[in-house]
């Protein structure tokens, strides 16, 4: 790709005008009427058609190394029970040809007739390491041998939750770093085709060095922002990162992130802590859910990562959850955001919006989760990811996937957050929906819905106007061309 080049005959959303967008030096030098950019002869030209042309898109969360390595383990995300999951795990296993752990994603067992249980994954996959990962990553089903690989009780007979999952997916990414590079290769590839320029990775691992040394091997397809967990925390400050520090070597695509502190669980293995019990666990030793870490450890927590000039990535799901990470902001004076914000008391909708905390939501999940919400959380669905409230709120928004968990994918995102339906089934709590002009801008990184002058020339080219479409095209919305600093990343003029 040339230096500089013209993006002709471009229109930005919901505009009608055609325009010329002038890119030099990976930036955005110029944007003016259709053919008033000529430019000299050394200024490649490239012809839009009158295609909508918007900044790039940002996932504001996902956990990139699991991403890439879902698409490698055997599906159990259409499992019904635990029988069936049993089975397909069973068949997977006998697949298996050697001897590293047979690994499957996607399970999700609130609405199962049957309860996981290690006996009955036992009886099927017996002498050979077989796990199941659910789809919020945030429990895992283990037979004995697995158990055993990976560190855990053996005797435990049901499914390993919060910081004991998380372990066993620590220990599951410890491939070779040339095949996990070549796995996140592909994946950053397949999210640069969807018109996505940027992420936030916030994998559970010490991710600076992953991304310096993909960046030293090759030209990265994606602008990330990695972040870093309490585990790290005292690793990063001793070598002075901070949020929003540019990586040295990287051609200035990576960057520092924010601090990520998790303190709850998640709806659906029903660990999101509530200050109302779940429907139907009223036995369950933990009925309103888990609270992983209490006020006055996240406070210091909070006071040492901002000290230390980071930008606090607080994961709460539940009511009672958020009203604390709220509280802690409060007595901090942190700032950040949110990541998840699922059910909300109505009185903490504006607290954000006083706090100046952003809302990093995942709309897909609405849609993943309609029906074990009415389950569990039956009767309070209305405070259910309060969308629209936070937005007339003023509150900033930042959609993203939480991939694996969804799909990396922003169409997808936005097409939930602006339908809340899924399938043709009705939508759920309509109230909730926004504008695709307020779900586009939550998904450009805070660049709004068009391109400017003196931005990087991260840009992505549509192939239909996402403010005049029908929502439900939005899933599947044509992405023509992606430029990354204004190097062409997906091509599919």
């Amino acid at each position: 790709m040339s230096a500089e080049l013209i993006l002709a005959g471009a229109r930005f959303a919901g505009a009608d005008d055609l325009v010329d967008v002038h890119v030099a030096d990976g930036r955005i030098a110029a944007i003016g009427p259709a053919d008033s950019l000529a430019g000299g002869g050394h200024v490649e030209r490239l012809d839009l058609d009158g295609r909508t042309l918007v900044p790039g898109l940002v996932d504001g969360h996902v956990h990139f190394s699991q991403w890439a390595q879902a698409a490698r383990r055997f599906d159990v995300s259409g499992a019904t029970s635990a029988a069936e999951a049993v089975a397909l795990a069973g068949a997977a296993r006998d697949r298996a040809a050697g001897p590293d752990p047979v690994v499957g994603f996607g399970y999700r067992d609130g609405l199962w007739p049957d309860a996981p249980s290690v006996a009955a994954l036992e009886e099927r996959t017996a002498g050979h390491p077989v796990l199941l990962i659910s789809a919020d990553l945030h429990s895992a089903w283990l037979n004995r041998a697995a158990l055993t690989r990976f560190g855990a009780d053996p005797a435990t007979e049901g499914l390993l939750r919060e910081d004991d999952a998380f372990a066993v997916l620590r220990a599951l990414e410890a491939v070779e770093d040339d095949v996990l590079d070549g796995w996140t290769a592909d994946a950053a590839r397949t999210a640069a085709a969807r018109g996505v320029t940027g992420i936030t990775d916030l994998e559970m691992r010490w991710n600076l060095d992953d991304w310096r040394r993909r960046a030293a091997r090759s030209p990265l397809d994606l602008r990330v922002a990695f972040g870093v967990y309490t585990l790290d925390l005292d690793r990063a400050l001793a070598l002075g990162l901070a949020t929003g520090q540019v990586v040295a070597g990287t051609d200035g695509l990576v960057e520092v992130g924010p601090y990520k502190v998790i303190t709850d669980g998640s709806l659906n293995t029903r660990t999101a802590w509530c200050f109302d019990p779940y429907e139907g666990l009223a036995h369950d030793a933990h009925p309103h859910g888990l609270s992983t870490v209490p006020f006055d450890e996240l406070v210091p927590l909070l006071e040492r990562a901002s000290a230390g000039g980071f930008r606090v990535a607080v994961h709460a799901i539940g009511d009672r959850a958020n009203a604390v990470v709220l509280d802690a902001f409060a007595a901090t004076g942190a700032q950040g955001s949110v990541e998840h914000a699922q059910l909300l008391r109505h009185e903490d909708v504006a607290r954000f919006a006083e706090l100046g905390v952003v809302a990093s939501v995942q709309p897909e999940h609405a849609m993943d989760d309609r029906d074990v919400a009415e389950r569990y959380w039956a009767g309070r669905t209305d405070r259910a990811f309060l969308l629209r409230d936070l937005a007339d709120a003023g509150v900033e928004l930042a959609l993203g996937s939480d991939a694996p968990v969804a799909p990396l994918d922003p169409w997808i995102s936005i097409a939930a957050a602006v339908e809340r339906s899924r399938d043709g089934r009705t939508p759920w709590h309509p109230e909730q929906s926004i504008e695709a002009a307020v779900a586009l801008a939550a998904s450009t990184g805070g660049r709004g819905i068009r391109p400017a002058v003196g931005e990087a020339a991260d840009l992505a080219v549509l192939g239909a106007d996402p403010l005049r479409v029908e929502p439900a095209e939005l899933r599947t919305l044509p992405v023509a061309l992606t430029l990354l600093a204004g190097r062409i990343t997906h091509d599919a003029r």
